[in-house]
């Protein structure tokens, strides 16, 4: 890596990191209201990201998703979440999941230091610095939250596990695409929405007839035979 990095370069550099502490943070946190609040900040710094690496490749398009990107993730998919959810699963003060918060750091912080043993070869093949930096950290975030998704128990933060890790793809993704076609993310941001309008509709639902939205608990849900009359 040169030792002197122009100022998009690293600024891109310091949204790297803080949307990795952003990733930790989802993981430490068990509040619904708190995993969302982190992944709309995770979704500002990938803006903010988008934004430096516009002006540095001199891209369009890159401004335009990131303006995407704030208008889908940070103000309608907590808008969505927040109007489709019932107020007591929104506000539940706990997630139920398979590790406690300690071990659940250790796991990603693991994650984190897997992705950059699989991102090594690339990154010592390429002197770009944007791609150094933005592959580990966007493999690292695809990562965290596919384990966010496999240990929560609870529809919800299943659901922002899943955005986690699409941020983490986009992140590593436009390190190397600068022209990436509008129509394409355009659809994307739709698709995202309309997966969580959803996913809440139905939460909701679960909630009112069952009473709970834990993943464990809808697993042993049986449907009682009907008799031959």
């Amino acid at each position: 890596m040169p030792a002197q990095m122009s100022p998009p370069e690293a600024l891109n550099t310091l949204s790297a990191g803080l949307i990795l502490l952003s990733a930790f943070a989802m993981v430490a946190t068990r509040q619904v209201q708190g995993v969302l609040r982190y992944f709309v900040i995770q979704s500002l710094l990938l803006a903010a990201s988008c934004f430096l690496l516009g002006f540095a490749f001199h891209s369009v398009h890159l401004y335009v998703l990131g303006a995407i990107t704030i208008v889908a993730k940070v103000f309608a998919i907590p808008w969505v979440l927040k109007r489709t959810l019932a107020r007591e699963l929104y506000v539940r003060r706990e997630i139920q999941q398979v590790f406690n918060i300690p071990a659940s750091l250790l796991w990603a912080m693991f994650l984190a230091i897997v992705a950059v043993l699989l991102v090594s070869p690339i990154m010592a093949l390429t002197p770009d610095v944007i791609i150094r930096i933005n592959f580990p950290i966007g493999l690292a975030g695809v990562l965290i939250g596919g384990f966010s998704l496999v240990v929560r128990r609870e529809a919800i933060p299943q659901l922002i596990g899943i955005l986690a890790m699409e941020n983490g793809a986009f992140f590593a993704g436009i390190a190397i695409a600068a022209e990436l076609p509008l129509i394409a993310e355009l659809m994307v941001a739709f698709n995202v929405i309309l997966i969580v309008v959803i996913v809440g509709l139905v939460a909701r639902n679960i909630e009112e007839t069952i009473g709970t939205t834990e993943a464990g608990a809808l697993q042993e849900l049986k449907e009682e035979p009907v008799p031959w009359r």
